[in-house]
């Protein structure tokens, strides 16, 4: 059954099927899957609608496309480069997507194929449970494009994988496989690609079947870890933010644009 979204987009759906568990399913299928200023917005509302359903007792996330989620859609980077209200409106949508999925009542699965960028990763990560693929790419790119990390990174990596590994990985931008994300404890399980859907909604099923008040008290006392953190997400969203509005993320854009590598700490600011 197909559950209608608070804000439309065409980034991603939601299905429930007949054991309770949403699909939030990032597409187009076979394409590479992004977000755009309406799907960030999507992302944004969907955690409450999720939490409050009455008929939903999971949510798994998944893509039909060839990654994951390859984070925001250019063009949208770029009016954050030049517009101010464009900035505020995704900071307050940042903050959404990770306050959303940390007060989901329902207990939340991610599976992650191909590259997991920007709000992919963040949601990819924010799962309470996250299986990735073998040859997944998990890419928190935000340094190279010359903001500070932001969105979901300072909140969950150090308490995932240890300050060291967290600084090395979003100081550098390196990007990480499926396997070493679960060897340094960045997500919960790694199977074979071919696997990874089957295994992810086994998963989904076996928490739909459980006890949902044991199941949400259990995320909801684990989530007070992330609470305890808030102030550092805090920090670094606002940092990130004001970073768009420098040379910096400016030379950043332009190198993508341009497919070279960026020359940072040229211009004013």
């Amino acid at each position: 059954m197909r559950i209608s979204l608070p804000v439309e987009t065409n980034n991603f759906r939601v299905e429930l099927d007949e054991h309770g568990i949403a699909h939030l399913v990032f597409q187009p299928a076979g394409g590479m899957p992004v977000t755009d200023a309406q799907g960030h917005a999507a992302l944004a509302a969907v955690w409450h609608m999720l939490s409050s359903h009455t008929e939903v007792r999971a949510v798994l996330v998944r893509s039909e496309g060839k990654a994951f989620c390859a984070g925001g859609e250019l063009a949208m980077v770029e009016d954050m480069l030049v517009s101010e209200q464009a900035r505020q409106r995704v900071m307050r949508e940042a903050r959404d997507i990770v306050r959303g999925m940390i007060d989901c009542t329902k207990p939340i699965v991610s599976a992650i194929n191909g590259a997991a960028v920007g709000a992919g990763l963040a949601v990819a990560l924010l799962a309470d449970i996250s299986v990735a693929a073998r040859n997944a790419k998990l890419i928190d790119g935000h340094t190279k494009l010359g903001v500070a990390a932001g969105d979901h990174a300072v909140l969950i990596w150090p308490l995932l994988c240890g300050m060291a590994k967290a600084k090395y990985y979003l100081m550098l931008c390196e990007t990480l496989s499926g396997e070493e994300a679960e060897r340094i404890g960045l997500v919960s399980r790694v199977v074979d690609a071919e696997q990874l859907q089957a295994d992810a909604l086994d998963i989904a099923r076996r928490l739909a079947t459980g006890s949902p008040s044991a199941i949400a008290g259990t995320r909801r006392s684990l989530n007070l870890w992330l609470q305890a953190a808030w102030p550092a997400f805090e920090a670094s969203l606002t940092a990130e933010m004001m970073d768009f509005g420098q040379a910096d993320a400016k030379e950043g854009v332009a190198a993508i644009r341009e497919k070279r590598a960026p020359v940072f700490g040229k211009g004013a600011g």
